[in-house]
C-alpha cells in the first residue's frame, strides 16, 4: 500500500493506494469519528462490492442506499434519495458518508455529506479508475443541470480516500480508457517525463498490468494533491486540471448526459485543446500529433460528435464555470507539459478548432 497525503493543514488527509484494501477493516474504521455510516453506491457496484464494505463497519451502525448507475442520474432529483435515506435513518452530525463507486456516486455522496446538517463526515472509496485518480481526490462535489454539468454543488474534502486497485479487475474497458485519459491530463498540464512514460507504456496500461497501473494511479494523485495543495478553490493553479474539460462538458451536455463517458469527452476535449493551441503557433507540430496519437492509442475518441454544431459548442461553453466575467478561460498548450490557463484567444481561434474537429 502507498500512502499520500493531501496538504491542507488541519483538513489535510490520507490517499491510500494499493490491492485489498477492502480487506482491510481497521483501515476504514479509524477515519469514522463517529458510531454510525451511511455507504452510497450504485446499481453496479453494490452488486460486488456492497457486502465487503459493510462487513468492514461490523459494530457500527450502518445503512446502504443504492442509486440507479449513471451520468443522466447525476441530478437533484436522485441525490433526494440520499438525504431521504439519512433522515430515514436518523443520521446525525457525526455520522460518515462512505462514497462506494465511480465518479458519479463519489460527486452526489460528496455532496450530500457536504450539505446534509450542514456538513457530516465524508469518505471516497474509488472503484473505477477515473475516480481513483480524478474525482475522489481534492474535494469537488456537486450534480449536473440540464443547462450545464457541475453546475451545482461545493468543495468539501474527505476525511481519506481509499482506493483498492483490485477493484479495477471488474472494470469494463470502455471505463478502463476513459481512466485513462484523466491520467494522460497529468502529463499534459505539468509532467512531461511522465507523458513519455505513458508513450512507452499504454499498452501495459490497456492490458491491466499491475505495477503499470499502481505507478500511473500513484503519479496522477501526487499531482493532483499537489494542485490541491497549492490552490484548493481553483482560483488559480487548480484551473489547470480542467485541460480539455470545457469542450469536453459540452459534449456531455449536447449528446445527453451519459451517452458520451466523461472520460471519452475530456479525450476529445484534449484533442480540440491541442488542435487549437497548434493553430495559435503555441504548440509544435510534433506535440500536437504526439497528444493526438496517445489519446487515440488508449482507445478515445479524437473528434467531437458529428451531430453537434459550432453554434452548439459555442452556447454550451458559454455556461461554464471558467466563464468569469463573461469571458471564457480556456486551459490551452505551450508544448506537453506545459498547460496555461488563458482568455488570449479570439472568437476566430475558438471557431477554427471546432469546426475542424467536427470536420475531421
Amino acid at each position: 500500500m502507498t500512502t499520500l497525503t493531501v496538504e491542507l493543514g488541519e483538513r489535510s488527509y490520507p490517499i491510500y493506494i494499493g490491492s485489498d484494501l477492502l480487506g482491510q477493516a481497521d483501515l476504514l474504521k479509524k477515519h469514522i469519528p463517529g458510531n454510525s455510516a451511511l455507504i452510497v453506491t450504485n446499481e453496479t457496484v453494490a452488486p460486488l462490492y456492497l457486502e465487503k464494505t459493510q462487513s468492514m463497519l461490523s459494530g457500527l451502525k450502518n445503512e446502504a442506499v443504492i442509486l440507479p448507475d449513471g451520468e443522466k442520474y447525476k441530478n437533484l432529483e436522485v441525490l433526494n434519495q440520499i438525504y431521504d435515506s439519512l433522515l430515514r435513518n436518523r443520521f446525525d452530525r457525526n455520522t460518515t458518508v462512505i462514497a462506494l463507486g465511480g465518479g458519479v456516486v463519489g460527486d452526489m455522496a460528496g455532496f450530500a455529506a457536504a450539505s446534509y446538517q450542514r456538513g457530516v463526515h465524508l469518505i471516497q472509496i474509488p472503484t473505477t479508475l477515473l475516480s481513483q485518480v480524478d474525482s475522489s481526490v481534492g474535494g469537488k462535489t456537486g450534480v449536473n443541470h440540464a443547462l450545464g454539468k457541475n453546475m451545482i454543488g461545493a468543495f468539501y474534502q474527505p476525511k481519506a480516500v481509499i482506493a483498492d486497485t483490485d477493484t479495477l479487475d471488474t472494470l469494463p474497458d470502455r471505463e478502463l480508457s476513459a481512466g485513462i485519459a484523466e491520467i494522460i491530463k497529468y502529463g499534459l498540464i505539468c509532467n512531461a517525463e511522465f507523458f513519455g512514460w505513458l508513450e512507452n507504456n499504454m499498452p501495459s496500461l490497456l492490458t491491466r498490468d499491475k505495477d503499470a497501473l499502481l505507478h500511473a494511479i500513484e503519479v496522477s494523485c501526487q499531482t493532483k494533491a499537489d494542485v490541491v495543495a497549492a490552490d484548493e478553490r481553483e482560483s488559480g493553479k487548480r484551473a489547470l486540471l480542467n485541460l480539455g474539460h470545457t469542450f469536453g462538458h459540452a459534449i456531455e451536455n449536447a449528446m445527453g448526459y451519459g451517452e458520451w463517458l466523461h472520460g471519452e469527452a475530456v479525450g476529445a476535449g484534449m484533442c480540440m485543446a491541442a488542435s487549437m493551441s497548434n493553430q495559435m503557433g503555441w504548440m509544435s507540430d510534433e506535440d500536437t500529433q504526439k497528444t493526438i496519437n496517445l489519446i487515440e492509442q488508449a482507445k478515445l475518441p479524437c473528434n467531437a460528435p458529428k451531430s453537434m454544431t459550432t453554434e452548439k459548442f459555442l452556447d454550451l461553453m458559454s455556461v461554464d464555470k471558467k466563464v468569469l466575467d463573461g469571458v471564457l478561460r480556456l486551459v490551452l498548450m505551450k508544448g506537453i507539459g506545459q498547460s496555461i490557463v488563458t482568455d488570449d484567444y479570439t472568437l476566430d481561434d475558438l471557431n477554427q478548432a471546432i469546426n475542424l474537429s467536427l470536420a475531421a
